[in-house]
């Protein structure tokens, strides 16, 4: 009786492996992810001969070492994709030979965009000039039919954009051979099949089998290839933790269905840096990437209303101007409700009782609805002070002075810390038209055009943006005169 083959169980979610089947993944915790698959082939001559302390027989190579001085390295020179928001992303454009992974969740745009750059690719001339490029994408999610529907609701119909449904690799392969295309989309690589590999679909094994030929594909060719990931419910990109070694680039693409703001994050780039972002808008003809998000959040703004604070946030090393907004009304309830969208949830009730505490303000008293506009989510601590500004200018109903960006921490015994990168900040909110800064003291900070306060407290700032105060005036009797004014109104009202 031939002896049966050992398998191996595998995380479809991790990568971590287990000679028998477990409930319950002992490394990240997933439940019934352990999928069996055979067990990897023994190692070959020259590593056996190594681990028994041998010098192991090498084989002739095919080609022999070149110095590193003589490395072409026109061949690793960067294409653009049409796309100017993917470029910046990716650095200067696509690799010839690189393979990029991009994750998002369901329905949050990636076949659209990666439609999209197809059509940009295909529309202009190859390197000769002489013809335009060809784009190849394959779907293995949807019909040919539906992905035309699509193409031509975005205006991505052209000539030589090829469109293959297929889910078999090796099917794949051959419209690559015959067509020769420059660029290759495949959606996704969770459900492409490759022949010969044991498991469904998806699993550990095919994904790892299928991210590998395609590599090989790439950096054989030197064909740049897109592929399109799942994600799991966490966020991370499904599949092992091996697909996102294999590939160049892994990309993130996020937002929320409530609004049309598009993010693409860079996880993972051997090409450029991880940390600037690209900004598009879900449209009913597509997406459409937005070079100036800054003025996507404060294109509705005309007078400046109270309870609203523009600051400048830092997206990876992009500065974005956002506008803060507070609300605060007397409370239903015993206890005062805090209610927050786009920010820090935990960090904005803590602001408020700073506010009460080191500045004399009533904010701990009333019920606080605090939210950003335009769907940003920001997170740093930078937005600290345009939290406490607009919630005093909320409380007292006087708005802040126009054409005013607000920066800063708040600590908790009220003082005010300087932010990374706050000149670059400022030069932004210059160019869109600002004119005035209040920010931390702590250095001297010029931007051309723009007059910057420099403040030490949140007594200080406050005072700052009361009308007839300033940086050189006394808080206290700012406060003073706040607190006469608010209780004349009172008195007012009352009689």
């Amino acid at each position: 009786m031939a002896k049966k083959a050992r398998s191996i169980h595998t995380c479809s979610e991790c990568g971590y492996s287990s000679p028998k089947w477990l409930g319950r993944c002992p490394d990240c915790g997933s439940w019934g992810t352990l999928v069996e698959s055979a067990a990897a082939p023994k190692a070959g001559a020259a590593a056996n001969a190594a681990v028994s302390g041998q010098v192991p027989a090498g084989l002739t190579p095919t080609a022999p070492a070149t110095p590193i001085t003589r490395v072409d390295a026109v061949a690793s020179t960067s294409v653009p994709s049409g796309i100017g928001e993917l470029d910046r992303v990716l650095g200067d454009g696509v690799v010839p030979g690189s393979v990029v992974l991009m994750a998002g969740e369901p329905g949050v745009g990636k076949s659209t965009l990666l439609l999209e750059v197809a059509s940009r690719w295909a529309s202009q001339p190859d390197a000769e000039g002489a013809d335009t490029r060809k784009a190849l994408y394959v779907t293995a999610e949807e019909s040919a039919g539906q992905v035309r529907v699509r193409a031509e609701r975005t205006g991505a119909l052209k000539d030589t954009l090829y469109l293959a449904a297929e889910s078999n690799l090796d099917i794949v392969f051959g419209h690559v051979e015959q067509l020769k295309p420059s660029l290759l989309i495949v959606d996704s690589v969770q459900t492409m099949h490759a022949s010969g590999v044991e498991g469904v679909a998806g699993g550990v094994a095919q994904s790892r089998a299928v991210t590998a030929a395609l590599t090989t594909l790439a950096k054989t060719s030197g064909i740049p290839v897109l592929l399109v990931g799942h994600v799991t419910k966490d966020g991370n990109v499904a599949g092992p933790r091996v697909l996102e070694h294999l590939v160049d680039v892994v990309l993130n693409f996020e937002g929320d269905r409530q609004s049309s703001l598009r993010m693409l994050r860079g996880i993972k780039n051997r090409f450029g840096a991880t940390d600037e972002v690209g900004c598009f808008e879900q449209t009913g003809e597509g997406i459409r990437e937005v070079p100036d998000p800054s003025g996507l959040f404060l294109s509705h703004r005309g007078m400046t209303p109270d309870g609203s604070a523009v600051t400048v946030a830092m997206d990876g090393v992009r500065p974005i101007l956002a506008e803060v907004q507070s609300l605060t009304v007397d409370p239903v309830a015993k206890n005062p409700r805090r209610v927050v969208t786009g920010l820090d949830s935990n960090r904005v009730p803590m602001i408020l009782a700073v506010l009460q505490a080191r500045a004399g303000e009533r904010s701990n008293e009333k019920d606080a609805y605090v939210a950003t506009v335009g769907g940003v989510r920001i997170t740093e601590t930078a937005t600290d002070l345009a939290v406490a500004l607009a919630t005093w200018s909320s409380l007292h109903e006087q708005p802040l002075p126009p054409k005013t960006v607000v920066i800063g921490e708040v600590g908790l015994a009220g003082e005010l810390r300087r932010v990374p990168n706050l000149e670059r900040r400022l030069t932004e909110a210059a160019r869109l038209g600002y004119e005035r800064a209040i920010v931390p003291d702590g250095g001297e900070t010029t931007v051309k055009g723009m007059h910057v306060t420099q403040v030490s407290t949140l007594r200080d700032a406050i005072a700052a943006v009361t009308p007839g105060g300033g940086s050189g005036g006394d808080p206290r009797r700012n406060t003073r005169n706040r607190r006469n004014i608010d209780t004349t109104r009172t008195t007012a009202t009352a009689g």
